[in-house]
């Protein structure tokens, strides 16, 4: 049996028993109607009284939901955490009534919840941006919101963002959009998130301006998909900013429009390919061979092809060339694996409050990984794959992970290529570099200037794929504190670690063990004599404590409510072939014309008349 059900005491119930100085009870009256059996005490768990979940426990179950895992499975933790089902002190059901009455604290103060807590941060955090917007009703119909980090991390690394809406994030429908960017370990950066209850393009306006707003510049490239409302967006907001369409959303279509032939044709595909993905081409030379691969294969009246054809300047990498960090984004990829991590902590049944919660857990755990990437590049040493010493130059000079590509990089610039010819062109020392790995392939040409280390070559990629350094100032090295964390839990998980590593030391001395066993008994049974009588704490302030979200006295903005998106789906349940079968309406019987009945037809009913 456990500690908490063996020395839980009921000293304010009501038994008409007094407790003497000497520690006996004297009992003044007695019902036999009232009494019943006693239980064994292996069945204790099963009662009422015995079944009661800690303040502990109520945070770790909260704590597992933010990462989708439910009071089920929490309460399946900790019984084989504990040692059995006994120990927990609780059922599956009272981790699922936790939930439920989580659910019932929150109810119709959901969106108001959420709004006035991130409209305090924005209050009293520095740095820290929201935005939100209500319609005539008081519905929320946006929400944008973006943290100091946030606003560091754009700083540095917003030059390319890419962003898309993803589905069943909430209960509500609203679509979540957060904007991705790539930091310096070539890693997703979240750079704001932002809920909206519509995809129209006016939407987009109002959380585009409200970025501008928060961030006060515009990025230099904007990837996104063929969504004509983002796309609409873009041009009235971001006016300084190039809208790049995603690559892979184009391509994937080309098979279906080129028809079942040029599908399987490898010669079309290589062709196609070797011109729309590099970016090692000049514009003229592009449009020359789109036209010689229109003409050789018969598509130059292929309509979807030249309408591809018309905005090649907002998709061929070629376009791009001159474009500073264009490179590090051609598709939504990273708009996509962004929508799969946050995917990892959401739930479409999630409210709002939880949501706000799980996704800061995630943001947590982005956070965490760049700092691993920052501590591997500080405290690690690569393989060395030549003696030069702008290799180990390289390594001081970037993160770990982008070493590594430059690295091969270095090495085929010292076994694939050669310098042809140096010469002095102005300030510059022109060097002609060959590809000896590729027949035929065209010198490229590198501009050095050793007064201040300026680098141009032909090929564009210095500027387009360019990478930050390994130390980036605006980047924090420690995690923000969380002005949430309540006083108390915070001195609850302090306890459990020091608990936890005195179990840990005492773990191979059985003896001491023990002995800290019979002291920890001895202090449960002191502060049940102390704290036995005392009121337990209210359910709503608990919830609240849990949560860290206040119920308003008021709501000022509602939950939105019948929100039809894109991919927001029917939300009907498909039914099993039994399922449509059984419940299917049934044959009308036949009956017979004549008299009625079902047992025959008019051929042969008795009443049928003869034939004269």
């Amino acid at each position: 049996m456990s500690y908490k059900a063996f020395y839980t005491y009921r000293l304010s119930c009501k038994t008409n028993c007094k407790r003497l100085d000497d520690m006996t009870y004297k009992i003044n009256s007695f019902y036999e109607e009232h009494n019943h059996t006693l239980v064994e005490e292996g069945d204790y768990q099963f009662l009422s009284a015995a079944r009661n979940l800690s303040v502990v426990q109520e945070d770790f179950i909260q704590n597992l939901s933010k990462l989708n895992i439910g009071p089920v499975q929490a309460f399946n933790i900790m019984r084989t955490h504990y040692g059995g089902f006994e120990e927990v002190g609780a059922t599956a059901v009272d981790c699922k009534n936790l939930k439920r009455d989580i659910n019932a604290y929150i109810g119709k103060h959901d969106a108001e919840m959420v709004v006035s807590r991130l409209m305090d941060k924005k209050r009293y955090l520095p740095d820290f941006s929201c935005e939100y917007l209500n319609d005539d009703k008081g519905e929320l119909r946006g929400l944008f919101w973006a943290d100091e980090e946030m606003k560091h991390n754009y700083m540095q690394f917003g030059d390319v963002i890419a962003f898309d809406s993803t589905f069943r994030s909430n209960k509500y429908d609203m679509v979540f959009v957060p904007f991705t960017g790539i930091d310096n370990h070539h890693k997703n950066v979240t750079f704001g998130a932002a809920l909206l209850a519509s995809e129209i393009a006016e939407s987009y306006n109002w959380l585009l301006s409200a970025f501008k707003k928060c961030y006060g510049r515009e990025p230099r490239v904007v990837v996104t998909d063929q969504d004509p409302a983002m796309k609409k967006a873009i041009r009235e907001v971001f006016t300084t900013s190039r809208h790049r369409l995603c690559m892979w959303h184009i391509m994937k279509k080309v098979a279906e429009k080129v028809g079942p032939t040029l599908k399987k044709d490898k010669s079309f595909k290589q062709r196609i390919c070797d011109i729309i993905w590099t970016d090692a081409i000049q514009p003229e030379d592009f449009e020359e061979k789109w036209k010689e691969i229109m003409s050789d294969f018969h598509l130059t009246g292929n309509k979807w092809l030249s309408d591809m054809y018309a905005i090649r300047n907002d998709w061929i990498p070629a376009y791009y060339r001159h474009e500073n960090m264009s490179g590090l984004m051609r598709t939504t990829s990273r708009s996509e694996s962004e929508n799969c991590f946050f995917g990892q902590f959401r739930s479409s049944s999630h409210t709002l409050v939880e949501f706000i919660s799980h996704f800061e857990t995630a943001i947590e755990s982005q956070r965490y990984k760049h700092r691993k990437n920052d501590h591997d590049t500080r405290n690690t040493t690569p393989d060395w794959v030549t003696d030069l010493n702008f290799e180990r130059e390289a390594n001081e000079i970037y993160t770990r992970n982008i070493f590594n590509d430059l690295q091969h990089e270095l090495l085929l610039g010292v076994t694939e290529s050669h310098s042809m010819n140096i010469e002095q062109v102005g300030e510059f020392i022109k060097f002609s570099i060959k590809d000896l790995d590729v027949e035929g392939s065209v010198l490229r040409e590198v501009l050095f200037r050793e007064d201040d280390m300026e680098i141009k070559c032909s090929c564009g990629r210095w500027t387009r794929d360019a990478v930050p350094r390994k130390t980036v100032t605006s980047v924090k090295e420690n995690a923000e504190a969380n002005q949430t964390v309540d006083g108390v839990n915070k001195v609850v998980r302090e306890i459990m670690i020091g608990t936890e590593y005195i179990v840990d030391k005492l773990s191979k001395d059985m003896e001491k063990l023990a002995l800290y066993r019979d002291k920890v008994k001895g202090d449960i049974a002191q502060l049940d004599e102390i704290f036995g009588s005392s009121q337990p704490i209210q359910k709503k302030d608990r919830i609240a404590t849990l949560l860290g979200f206040k119920q308003p006295d008021k709501d000022t903005v509602q939950a939105p409510v019948g929100i039809r998106t894109k991919g927001c789906g029917f939300k009907k349940r498909i039914k099993s072939t039994f399922e449509q079968v059984s419940t299917k309406q049934p044959r009308k019987q036949r009956t017979c014309g004549i008299c009625g009945s079902h047992e025959h037809d008019k051929r042969k009913c008795d009443k049928k008349p003869e034939a004269s």
